[in-house]
């Protein structure tokens, strides 16, 4: 079940919107991944999990908070992203948030 206290600061925050009756990721969100994304990509980090480029966009908006809540939202975070990834490539039987 989603920690509804980690997903509701996290859409206090501007990280998550309310569209269309569910919750959805930010463009501030999505700009913060790809940059992620990105630091991964030119450091080679051999990367698998989609937690790690979530873990470090979050610290790069939220860097203030203490580990444990960092790695709670980004627990909370995990299914919507994969939602969201999903829908933009296509698979039929993802469903964000």
């Amino acid at each position: 079940m989603p920690d509804a206290a980690a997903l509701a600061a996290l859409e206090a925050e501007g990280i998550l919107e309310r569209r269309e009756g569910r919750l959805r990721t930010t463009r501030r969100w999505q700009a913060a991944m790809a940059r992620a994304a990105l630091r991964l990509q030119l450091q080679g980090a051999p990367w698998n999990d989609l937690r790690l480029p979530i873990a470090l966009g979050l610290a790069e908006l939220e860097g203030d908070l203490p580990d444990a809540e960092l790695a709670r939202r980004a627990e909370a975070l995990l299914p919507l992203e994969r939602g969201e990834l999903g829908a933009a490539f296509g698979d039929p039987g993802a469903a964000p948030g």
